[in-house]
Order: structure tokens, then sequence, then C-alpha cells
């Protein structure tokens, strides 16, 4: 298989899981404001997905279209992280989701911003002002929330703690993105992406979280049991209407 095509894949599905994620907070935000903010961020998330889906199945050579990748693939085909996935639970648990996945994206998309490749080069100079705003709209919740009051705190806590032991897979290196020069290697990012984050929980009055299991395997089409249920509703409708234009 074509390494440029996994590696668009990759970052493709992270990005389209993620959208799907965070779209469910419209209309079920604590705020008004949320709703637009949230939205806007899935928003954003959706954009990449496209951009990097399209790309995809340009460089497979199949026909496939970003809609295909999108609609017309089964669960272990899907190559997205499982921090993705994963069910956002309440709002303190999204916000420290997306802190974690955001600021990953943030350094990813500033690395690749350099890359031989012109469309991911595009795409990550396009996206990292993007995901600069998630960053810091996940920062300032975690810090409201960790500092907040004592049931704010706990939540926050929680969320925190809940979604580290999925953390390390983002930074798992492979022969792929050894063999791919115009990919970036994620094990590089690890040290400013913990510093970064670590800060801000340390600034949040927030515990540092801490596991010893880290769980692995989605880049190779292992997943949890919560994709399964998360395309069934994604890719619904255009498998029930195979070929369905407006």
């Amino acid at each position: 298989m074509n390494d440029l095509f996994v590696y668009a894949l990759r970052l493709g599905d992270d990005a389209l899981i993620s959208a799907q994620r965070t779209a469910e907070w419209i209309a079920a935000a604590p705020q008004l404001e949320e709703d637009v903010a949230l939205g806007n961020i899935g928003l954003d998330q959706l954009g990449q997905a496209r951009s990097l889906l399209q790309y995809a199945g340009q460089v497979e050579g199949e026909g496939r279209s970003e809609d295909d990748l999108a609609y017309f693939r089964d669960e272990r085909d899907f190559l997205n992280l499982q921090l993705c996935e994963l069910p956002n639970g309440d709002f303190a648990h999204a916000m420290a989701k997306l802190l974690y996945f955001a600021t990953y994206q943030h350094l990813l998309y500033e690395e690749l911003r350099g890359s031989a490749d012109e469309m991911l080069a595009g795409v990550a100079g396009k996206a990292v002002k993007e995901v600069a705003y998630h960053v810091d709209h996940a920062t300032q919740w975690v810090l409201r929330l960790g500092d907040g009051t004592e049931e704010s705190h706990r939540r926050m806590q929680a969320g925190l703690e809940g979604f580290w032991p999925y953390t390390a897979e983002m930074f798992e290196s492979d022969d792929l993105v050894r063999r791919l020069a115009v990919a970036v290697d994620p094990s590089t990012l690890h040290d400013e992406w913990e510093r970064r984050v670590m800060a801000v929980i340390d600034e949040s009055t927030c515990s540092r979280p801490e596991s010893s299991y880290q769980h692995r395997g989605a880049r190779q089409g292992r997943h949890t049991e919560h994709l399964g249920y998360l395309l069934a509703e994604l890719q619904h409708v255009a498998r029930s209407h195979p070929g369905a234009t407006w």
C-alpha cells in the first residue's frame, strides 16, 4: 500500500472522527456561546479531513473520493487515533480531550508546514492557525474548571485522568513515517507536547495524571468498541442511499 496514501489517511481520519465527536456538542453545550464555538471547531476539523482524504484518494489512484473514504470504509479500515473516537463524556472531559488532541495537532502541523510535499504543507499551513484557536479554547476551559468550584475541579481532574491512557499512541513512530521523507515523525513531538500540556494542568491546580497502561493499535486498525457506533451514525445516510446526489 502506498505510504503517502496511508499517511494522509491517518491524519484525515483523525480530523474526521474528531469532527464527528465535536459536532455532538451542537445544541448540547452548557452555553449558547459554546454551541457556536464547538460548532466552528468541528467545522475546522471537517475541513482538514476533507482536504486530507481528498488528497489520499488522489494519491491512491483508484478513483475514490473523499466521500468514498469517509462513508464506505469499514471500521478496521480507519486509522484514526483511539483518543479521537472516545465518547465525549461531560463538558470537562471534552475539554481535556480537546487540550490533548489539539496540542498534538498544533505541533504536528507546525512541523508539517515545512514538508516537501506541497499539498501536505498547504493543508498544514492553514490548519495550524485553526488549531491554535482550538488549543487556546481548551486551555481557557481547563483553567476555568480546574481552578473553579470543588465540583468543577473534580470533573476536570476526572477528564484529564480518563483520557490520559490514550495519549501515548499519538507519539508512536513506525517504519512508515521513517520511510516517508515528507512525513513528521510523531515521536519527536512528545517532549514539547508534554511540556505544554503539563503547564496548563499545573496552572489549573489539577494533579498531573499518571497511568501504567497506554492503549495502542489504532494505526493498524484496532479500535475501541465506540468507533463502530460512531461510524454507524456518520455513514448511515450515505450507505442507505448509495450514489445519491443533491
